[in-house]
């Protein structure tokens, strides 16, 4: 067998966080031998060990594990951190998947999982995460309240501030920035895969309210348009 390549010095790291050795080992396998730096952590505790000493580009968190769950750590981990989250859950349930999306994860699969999929959801979060804070100064902005929001780099700011946004709702707002002031029907921000009675999308508005509106129980930025989607006041 020949001898594996040496990674180049810009290859993404990921932290894989998952109390079943063998998984752990799939992953590590499996995405080394796709490009990637990998470490792997058995618990959550360990998981926080790694994070004091390297910086991660993505963190692959399993939810069902023993003591602090994945759940507690993505918590934790957002209040300080962007690092972009893949959640993975044994379970599919859509409460569950909300569950995730409320810690601020960027994306969850559920196991069992072709490891070519986890591979396909890694590189769009890591491809979104280098779009966002790679693009040119020369896309559009969106005006909208205090806040503005750079379609190019998909970053959201009030004044200088710069307000951290996972990729769904980053994905949400750049799709009702792209038509301001127009209804933005539900199904187009879903997608076609979402389920009937799918509340991921009422996860990810309640989500972003919080963080543009004065009150996000009574919004005026981003309204409801009842029986129809949402759409965004702005400006222009």
């Amino acid at each position: 067998m020949p001898a594996a390549q040496p990674l180049p010095d810009d290859a993404s790291h990921l932290l894989v966080v998952d109390d079943d050795g063998r998984i752990r080992s799939l992953l590590h396998r499996f995405l080394s031998q796709n490009g990637y730096r990998v470490t792997v952590a058995a618990s959550a505790a360990e998981a926080r060990q790694k994070l004091d000493s390297l910086a991660f580009d993505l963190l692959v968190l399993d939810v069902m594990m023993p003591g602090e769950n994945g759940l507690d750590l993505a918590r934790a981990v957002r209040a300080r951190s962007s690092v972009p989250i893949l959640m993975l859950t044994a379970r599919s349930e859509a409460d569950d998947r909300i569950a995730g999306l409320e810690t601020g994860a960027d994306d969850y699969l559920t196991k069992p999982f072709d490891p070519r999929e986890l591979l396909l959801r890694v590189g769009g979060i890591l491809r979104r995460s280098n779009a966002s804070n790679g693009a040119t100064a020369s896309e559009p902005e969106v005006r909208f309240g205090p806040f503005s929001f750079h379609r190019g780099r998909g970053e959201l700011k009030r004044a200088d501030e710069v307000i951290r946004l996972t990729d769904r709702e980053r994905d949400l707002l750049a799709a009702l920035a792209e038509r301001p002031g127009q209804t933005v029907p539900r199904s187009a921000i879903a997608g076609d895969d979402a389920a009937p009675g799918d509340r991921a999308v009422d996860v990810v508005v309640t989500r972003l309210r919080r963080k543009i509106e004065t009150d996000p129980a009574n919004p005026i930025l981003l309204q409801t348009v009842r029986g129809m989607g949402y759409r965004l006041l702005t400006d222009e």
